[in-house]
């Protein structure tokens, strides 16, 4: 006897009605699967924050399976950020996606958008010593790789200039040449800092990473770099809840 309907596991589309327990299965079976791959990328995300995750990637994406930059731009709090461009671009940049790759692309699925959210996540009590470093490390250079848009290991003057510019173009009571001054001025006391003996006329290169990590050296970005633009807070993925 035929099956009252017809379920495709890999699209998780169901034919009829009476095909919606099946379809939570699937869907529970495919977020474990996450749940699992994420963790042998040494991410630690429960399967009810992947579950909640999913609930946001599924408005974004209009119950595709991809989103683009196109729907990240659609989002109304986000409109008035003065890195917008930036922070969209870092969903699509290979380099946060824990795949060992360069370069971006147009579209991510699910799975790309866990493993960039996982970024945000903020510590746990139970995490020792060595784990608070190493999520601090990982939320500096996903920060650093959103400024470092060739992937040459600096960023050089021109990609701080584009920065400092954006940021400072928000307020509208100042010009380019004082923002580019500005600019240069900061990245002038960053080489001053870094390379304590470079003379007036050596050129320097741009921030490494290792610099990078220098001047934040004081701030807590462990705990303080969350995200709520996706209207999902962040700072409560420790418990697996979304407050959206």
């Amino acid at each position: 006897m035929e099956a009252p309907f017809r379920f495709d596991q890999q699209t998780c589309l169901c034919t009829t009605p009476l095909s919606v327990s099946a379809y939570y299965s699937a869907q529970n079976t495919r977020l474990e699967a996450s749940e699992k791959r994420t963790k042998g990328s040494k991410i630690n995300i429960s399967l009810e924050q992947i579950k909640n995750l999913h609930k946001r990637f599924q408005q974004l994406s209009g119950d595709e399976d991809t989103i683009s930059k196109e729907n990240l731009e659609s989002i109304p709090t986000l409109a008035n950020n003065p890195i917008r461009k930036q922070i969209i671009g870092a969903f699509f940049d290979k380099r946060n996606q824990h795949r060992g790759e360069a370069g971006s692309c147009d579209q991510i699925g699910f799975e790309q958008f866990l493993m960039v959210m996982s970024h945000f996540r903020p510590p746990t009590l139970k995490m020792t010593a060595e784990e608070k470093e190493a999520m601090r490390r990982e939320k500096l250079r996903f920060l650093f790789n959103m400024h470092d848009t060739d992937n040459d290991g600096t960023i050089t003057l021109v990609e701080y200039r584009k920065v400092v510019e954006e940021l400072l173009s928000k307020s509208g009571s100042i010009g380019q040449e004082a923002a580019e001054a500005i600019a240069d001025a900061a990245m002038l006391e960053v080489a001053s800092t870094n390379v304590p003996t470079m003379g007036p006329d050596d050129f320097y290169e741009g921030i490494t990473f290792e610099h990078f990590e220098q001047i934040l050296k004081g701030l807590e970005m462990e705990s303080r770099m969350h995200i709520r633009f996706l209207d999902v807070d962040t700072t409560t993925m420790r418990c697996g809840k979304s407050t959206s």
